[in-house]
């Protein structure tokens, strides 16, 4: 099983997302259990504030270290991972999403502001991840992005067997082009190979569309491959 707890100011932003689609199955079949904790809930002031202004002067608030280092130390377990959603963190990439879909615990610390206090960087955080080179309001939306890409992942979650292994990423390509009934609609056709009922071809054809596609979107994704 894995364990995801998720640390923000925002919870709301997060229940319906976890409660709904394939992270309600996951939880259901019992093979993710996640969880929002409201980093509110260890503040130590009147007013349950998790910011302050920044030393040095300088716009915007730096989330406090105190309620963040509380949080982490209440849940943390010896064999947790402590993950920061940050711009500056190393890129989502699906490899990653790969590394965690597997049995643990997982504390996500969802930034806000200008960001955290350093200390809470040095001290507290195992990996630091963004989702894209741009900035979001909060860490919520890209928290969310993370759980979902590394739950989908485990295994029993999507049903059938081999669910995960022609998607896009997944072998270093975009995924070729997909179609469904009826086939013709509107004047277009379904390409006559996937219908044959040969899956030798179907398979190349769909291999040289992947190889296609990347060249034509992602072009970067083909550095260093011979196809």
């Amino acid at each position: 099983m894995l364990e995801i707890d998720i640390i923000t100011i925002f919870p709301g932003m997060l229940d319906g997302f976890i409660h709904e689609s394939m992270l309600k199955r996951a939880a259901e079949k019992g093979i993710a259990v996640l969880r929002t904790v409201n980093l509110r809930d260890f503040t130590q002031d009147v007013h349950r504030s998790t910011d302050d202004r920044p030393y040095g002067g300088g716009p915007g608030m730096v989330m406090k270290a105190q309620p963040l280092f509380d949080a982490v130390e209440h849940l943390k377990r010896d064999s947790s991972r402590v993950i920061l959603m940050t711009p500056q963190g190393r890129q989502m990439q699906q490899s990653v999403a790969e590394a965690y879909a597997q049995p643990g615990h997982l504390i996500v610390i969802c930034g806000h502001y200008e960001g955290v206090d350093e200390r809470v960087r040095t001290a507290l955080v195992d990996d630091e991840l963004s989702i894209g080179d741009y900035v979001l309001t909060n860490g919520v939306l890209a928290a969310g992005v993370f759980v979902d890409a590394v739950v989908r992942l485990l295994p029993g979650v999507l049903g059938g067997e081999g669910a995960t292994e022609q998607e896009s990423f997944a072998d270093g390509l975009l995924e070729h082009p997909h179609y469904t009934r009826p086939i013709e609609f509107r004047g277009m056709k379904v390409p006559k190979v996937l219908a044959s009922g040969d899956h030798k071809a179907i398979a190349e054809w769909r291999r040289q569309k992947s190889i296609e596609r990347t060249q034509e979107r992602r072009p970067d994704l083909l550095k260093n491959k011979n196809f």
